[in-house]
């Protein structure tokens, strides 16, 4: 059995947010999710320490296998590690990870605990200018780790940095942290301090994957690492992007193989996707299924999509969205609550909210489905077959009959028996010649 100990108790300040740091959402999970994650595919035993909005990050986080301990004044790595050790086993390895650090791997971990000998390893890599790392000094006897602060000439020119993981073996653990002393002025105790005689550096890690997330400006560079990673993967199972920049998929998201995605589309939740979602879509907890179509900049929450229902350019699917085969909603057209049945059209301009519309029905632009009465929502059927002309308002609970016809502009208040044709609009009254005696008089009146 592998441990973990995850250090997710800072404040996070420089995000200059009220949100713990570690919960900072990257493509549908929070920062410290990334690191559990890893840990999950080595099927670790995870001990998250926490302090800043404790209640928060423990239920963010909660699942089996992890569990969290609190930190209750934020005194250092040192400490947090102290905190952890009742949650830890007498013996074996410890690994022991940031929060903040969500572009691991498990391939990384695996490597650092195959290649763990002595008390304790540490994970390094070089870069090319090492400001503001903690410097591996090597040495016959181990290595060590020099803060910044501390770097003379010698020390500030070595290239080799820390990287924040590291392998401790459990018994080691416990005795060094006995002794650990606090720093002034602080008075906090350092994971750095533990690194001493017998350490060993394991080299070569790349340093992308050891970058800890401080600010925005670097939760937007992991995310579009992340974005790229997660979207590369899905493109190796067959799924087609513009390219794997433009596109962000949570996590939950499922993609089928042949699913095609386009420029700019958002899909989040627990989506699934066979179909085509179109550029600049958003998708949120939606099913797509194969030959289904999302066109440009349309908006889809709760929504299913049935094989060769179309939606958009630029519809508004919302909560309890049905479009069975062949259905085809257009341009500004919204829908909510709504199953529409196969075949059934609403093109463009319209708002179909808590109806039915049956097969084959056509819905003419602007008709509005009058749902709502200031206190409670109410029911339109549409019936199959039905065509409801342009403009019209149908004032629910309403039921139009099969085959039935509502004429351009009525507003309907009652039921249409299947066969009828309904009109309700005032008759037209045309006054001949008088046009441009209203444009004198009124030019007279400016």
């Amino acid at each position: 059995m592998i441990h973990a100990v995850v250090l997710a108790a800072g404040l996070g300040t420089r995000m200059c947010s009220p949100l713990a740091k570690v919960l900072h959402p990257l493509l549908g999970r929070p920062m410290v999710g990334w690191v559990l994650s890893a840990l999950r595919e080595l099927d670790a035993e995870v001990t998250v320490v926490v302090g800043h909005q404790a209640e928060a990050v423990e239920a963010a986080l909660s699942a089996p296998g992890i569990h969290f301990t609190r930190q209750e004044q934020p005194r250092g790595t040192g400490d947090a590690i102290r905190s952890a050790l009742p949650t830890l086993p007498s013996q074996g390895p410890v690994l022991v990870l940031a929060g903040d650090t969500p572009l691991l791997t498990a391939a990384t971990l695996r490597r650092l605990l195959n290649g763990h000998q002595g008390p304790v390893t540490v994970a390094t890599f070089e870069v090319e200018d090492p400001t503001g790392y903690g410097r591996i000094v090597r040495s016959e006897a181990g290595i060590r780790i020099v803060e910044q602060a501390d770097c003379g000439p010698t020390e500030a020119a070595i290239r080799e940095v820390n990287s924040g993981a590291y392998v401790f073996e459990a018994a080691f653990l416990r005795e060094s942290l006995a002794d650990l002393q606090p720093h002034p002025p602080k008075n906090e105790y350092y994971i750095t301090d533990l690194v001493t005689t017998g350490a060993r550096a394991l080299s070569g890690f790349s340093a992308q994957e050891f970058m800890g997330i401080n600010d925005r400006a670097a939760l937007a560079e992991a995310r579009l690492l992340l974005r790229r990673r997660v979207n590369r993967g899905w493109a190796l199972k067959g799924v087609d992007f513009p390219d794997l920049d433009s596109v962000e998929v949570e996590v939950d998201v499922h993609l089928e193989p042949d699913a095609r995605l386009g420029f700019g589309s958002l899909l989040q939740g627990k989506s699934r996707i066979a179909g085509t979602v179109g550029p600049h879509c958003v998708v949120r907890d939606t099913v797509v299924e194969k030959a289904a179509t999302l066109l440009a900049g349309t908006v889809a929450e709760g929504a299913v999509l049935h094989s060769g229902a179309q939606a958009g350019p630029m519809a508004h699917l919302r909560p309890g969205t049905v479009l069975e085969a062949k259905v085809k909603v257009g341009n500004f057209v919204e829908v909510k609550n709504t199953q529409l049945h196969r075949g059934a059209k609403a093109s463009h301009l319209t708002y179909l909210g808590d109806a039915e519309v049956g097969e084959d029905a056509n819905i003419g632009a602007g008709t509005i489905t009058c749902n709502y009465d200031g206190f409670h929502k109410h029911r339109t059927e549409i019936g199959p077959g039905a065509f409801i002309g342009s403009n019209s308002a149908l004032v629910a609970p309403v039921r139009i009959g099969r085959d039935a016809i509502v004429g351009a502009g009525s507003v309907v208040t009652e039921e249409v028996p299947d066969g009828s044709i309904a009109v309700a609009r005032p008759p037209l009254r045309i006054s001949k010649g008088s046009a441009e005696r209203l444009r004198k008089r009124l030019k007279g009146g400016a």
